[in-house]
């Protein structure tokens, strides 16, 4: 049953809207907005870099995962930012990696107020091994050739955030490619997905305070994704909460504040849809390091 579905999900994932490296869904999206907001570039104040690590409906053969790199931080004049994104998916017998640059100007308005305007640019290389599955369709004439391909990409947004909220827009990905071996049968379309982020940050003791957010996503041809979250922070060290992804999944999210420059979080995703009868659900791991310089002395608390 389980290979059946890995065949099925590689399948619809190559013939229909490929939603992997231009629409990445994070449970943990709140704490790594370079990977869907090329505006979000250098927000930390000082240099940092995050890894995420993501296995989906694990148990299932072939199942879905992403590996991610992000890295980005503010030039001397803090006005202009730089920024590096990396991103691997996998799922079954089709892969995407892609690289990108990314730039931001930052408005500052009064005390830690700015408004950031980003844009990115990289290349996206897609290989789809059809020719591993034919043993289960050796005599479907789509099983006989594999792709591998690579395509130019840009994308856009805005992201403006003060000490008490965030809203931000992105496209990360504007250009509508194309992925074909010259039959409709073996084309692949990626939509570009726009997607509306934003949260609010709540004190309610000194010792804890309360973060809502929400991420809205439009894919074309695709249904709408929303994604409602609340976390909690716990003494400026343990941030604790939980996300609801309607009709697909529900994700309990922990971080811990390691040191001032190290937090390590983890989120487990519950399925809701009919597969969870056939998997164990999906793990998020992330590391995120933020460089401390002399010149700027200990790091403030960045919730955004």
């Amino acid at each position: 049953m389980r290979k059946v579905i890995y065949i099925l999900g590689s399948l619809l994932w190559s013939f229909g809207s490929l939603q992997a490296q231009q629409a990445a869904s994070y449970a943990q999206y709140m704490f790594n907005g370079l990977a869907i907001n090329p505006a979000y570039a250098g927000s930390h104040e000082v240099l940092s870099a995050t890894v995420i690590s993501r296995f989906q409906n694990v148990g299932l053969e072939g199942a879905p995962n992403t590996q991610t790199f992000s890295g980005h931080a503010p030039l001397f004049n803090k006005n202009v930012a730089l920024g590096a994104l990396l991103i691997h998916d996998k799922f079954g017998v089709i892969s995407q990696t892609g690289a990108h640059l990314a730039y931001a100007y930052r408005i500052k308005f009064g005390d830690r107020k700015y408004l950031s305007m980003g844009a990115q640019a990289g290349l996206i290389s897609y290989r789809a091994n059809y020719s591993q599955l034919n043993q289960f369709q050796s005599s479907d004439p789509v099983f006989q050739e594999d792709i591998r391909q690579m395509r130019p990409n840009f994308g856009l947004g805005a992201f403006f955030t003060d000490e008490k909220y965030y809203i931000g827009l992105s496209m990360p990905h504007l250009f509508n490619n194309v992925f074909d071996r010259g039959t409709d049968l073996k084309t692949v379309y990626q939509n570009f997905p726009i997607i509306l982020t934003g949260g609010y940050m709540l004190t309610l003791t000194n010792q804890l305070k309360f973060k809502p957010n929400l991420l809205f996503k439009m894919l074309d041809q695709r249904p709408i994704e929303l994604d409602v979250n609340a976390n909690f922070l716990f003494d400026e060290i343990l941030w604790a909460g939980l996300s609801y992804k309607i009709g697909n999944a529900l994700n309990l999210i922990v971080q811990v504040q390691v040191t001032d420059q190290l937090s390590v979080g983890y989120s487990y995703a519950i399925t809701t849809s009919p597969i969870r009868s056939v998997e164990l659900g999906s793990h998020e791991m992330l590391l995120n390091y933020r460089f401390k310089y002399r010149k700027y002395g200990v790091i403030t608390p960045r919730y955004f």
